[in-house]
């Protein structure tokens, strides 16, 4: 076994390009030209291969990093080195529509007869596809002008998409589209002819025109400049509909890569109609499978895309305003709330626990809690009672298949903890709650909300929940119904605790009672389950010495 790192091939002129996606983890084992990483630069993103097979050891970057060429991202253990080293490697993936090679220069496209200087200077020039890097064929999937468009130098002109990378390729001059030669879902390479363009003549590269050629075959592009030479209203006729109706004045092109794209194609999903989750709102493959999800379990003549989005509004009109962006954070969090409001049935279960004695119990702690160093709040005996719950009725304790058909039935007990921050609300887990004692289950606590208000959560932290506690017993409230949140199947809100007047063997006397809230997924969970549910935990946080039973 030898241990292989594996750097960032080449990426042409782009000094630094950011990682927008990790695709393997730890210990995953990788086939020769498997996806590695996704770098993103300002004209495209590109899928990373494996250039060999092997195990990832470990991986050298984060998200969110700056790489260039030959920065390390992982490393791969391998099984010969000598087979290794005979590997071909993986082809560089070149962000090939920022460079157009001289080799691909435009060739101006002239009538029978010379023309007099000054025409020749005014002529239409042919544009070509850039140095791809490869000889393979790729596909358009976008053109973004349209014949009569004036355009700038290194504008946009088209997207081209091949197995690893989707690319913009830019204008190489200034000045009006005469015509496009292309359409979407055809296949060019380099050096095909796409474009005709009326500029100065003078190319971005400067290099002098009618030097270079066209290395497209001739039999491949002489017939489609030539078409396009002899009836350039009718070629503008024919496109212009096509790319505008696909690329509306002003449209926002869905965010996503290659290997998305592909997939939202095979499964007819519209991109424009998936709200991305990843970074800079990318549109995920898990966004895909949500999406189709959701339409799958949408109820029969529903169509949840119809639902009319709150219109806007010019508030401008009735005093200062201003428009403050929302994180990231918050972001995410509406989307979720929304996805798990709409698609989980919900059933609130009132209920009431009388934590006199528990209260009594956790003030006797307090010079042991200083000894140690720690402060014993009331969350962790909440932490331990709803762990014994959820294993005395484990109905609680799945989550639902996409499908409906089964129930994943979890053997473990991790609870979530909501905690609200400066960037917004935030759910670390605790582990093995159910095995835990009250020291650690506090200690652990309050590790897990200082690191969320200090932003140092990792991914990892936040995964894996059975079930989540909201309190909003510091704040206040007699109450509230708090959205469960998915896949979980249910969710604890918990207010905050009164003095009230409780009648016991035949007078009232006073109690601290401690109103919450159980949230539930009715498709999941019956209501007489979440009665039980309820009622069990009010009685281990009315008698914790239930929990030593």
């Amino acid at each position: 076994m030898a241990i292989e790192t594996i750097k960032v091939p080449d990426i042409g002129d782009a000094k630094e390009v950011e990682v927008i996606e990790l695709l393997v983890s730890v210990g995953q084992t990788v086939a020769e030209n498997d996806s590695l990483l996704v770098l993103e630069s300002d004209k495209a993103a590109m899928e990373i291969p494996a250039p060999m097979a092997g195990v990832v050891k470990s991986i050298l970057v984060n998200l969110g990093d700056q790489v260039t060429t030959g920065s390390e991202m992982l490393t791969l253990e391998i099984a010969d080195v000598t087979a290794a080293a005979k590997a071909s490697p993986a082809k560089p993936a070149t962000v090939a529509a920022a460079q157009p090679a001289a080799k691909t220069a435009e060739k101006s496209i002239a009538p029978a007869s010379a023309p007099a200087p000054a025409a020749q200077a005014a002529a239409a020039q042919t544009i070509a596809v850039p140095d791809l890097g490869t000889d393979d064929e790729v596909e358009v999937i976008e053109v973004h002008v349209k014949a009569g468009d004036k355009v700038a130098l290194e504008d946009a002109l088209l997207t081209l998409e091949s197995d690893k990378a989707a690319m913009d390729v830019p204008a190489p001059q200034a000045g009006t589209i005469e015509s496009i030669l292309v359409k979407v879902g055809d296949k060019v390479k380099t050096g095909t002819p796409f474009a005709k363009i009326m500029g100065s003549g003078t190319t971005a590269s400067a290099a002098p025109a009618p030097a270079a050629t066209v290395a497209a075959p001739a039999s491949a592009a002489a017939p489609a400049v030539a078409a396009a030479v002899a009836a350039p209203q009718k070629a503008a006729s024919v496109i212009a509909p096509a790319t505008t109706a696909m690329v509306p004045k002003n449209s926002v092109r869905p965010y996503a890569g290659p290997a998305v794209r592909k997939l939202a194609r095979e499964l007819g999903v519209t991109l424009g109609e998936v709200k991305g989750t990843g970074a800079k709102s990318r549109i995920l493959k898990e966004d895909i499978h949500e999406f189709v999800r959701a339409r799958i379990n949408a109820p029969a003549g529903s169509n949840i895309a119809t639902i009319a989005a709150i219109p806007d509004i010019d508030f401008s009109q009735f005093g200062d305003i201003e428009q403050v962006p929302r994180s990231k954070l918050q972001r995410l969090t509406a989307i979720n709330m929304h996805r798990s409001w709409t698609a989980v049935p919900h059933v609130a279960q009132f209920n009431e626990a009388d934590v006199t004695d528990l209260e009594e119990f956790r003030e006797s702690l307090k010079l042991e809690a200083e000894r140690k160093g720690t402060k014993l709040t009331f969350m962790p005996f909440l932490l331990k009672a709803c762990a014994r719950t959820l294993r005395e009725y484990p109905q609680f304790n799945v989550s639902l298949h996409s499908s409906g058909d089964y129930v994943i039935q979890k053997k473990y007990v991790h609870i979530g903890v909501a905690v609200a921050t400066e960037a917004g609300l935030v759910v670390p887990v605790i582990r093995n709650v159910d095995q835990k004692s009250i020291w650690q289950l506090g200690d652990e606590a309050a590790e897990l909300a200082d690191k969320a208000k200090q932003r140092k959560l990792k991914p990892e932290d936040m995964q894996g929940a059975c079930f989540t506690i909201s309190s909003l017993g510091a704040i206040g409230g007699t109450g509230f119904i708090p959205i469960v949140n998915a896949p979980e199947v249910a969710i604890l809100g918990v207010g905050k605790t009164q003095i009230k007047p409780v009648y016991i063997d035949g007078q009232f006397v006073p109690r601290k009672m401690l109103p919450f809230t159980l949230s539930y997924d009715h498709k999941a969970v019956n209501g007489v389950d979440g009665g039980l549910f309820a009622t069990y935990l009010a009685k281990l946080l009315a008698d914790i010495r239930h929990l030593a039973l």
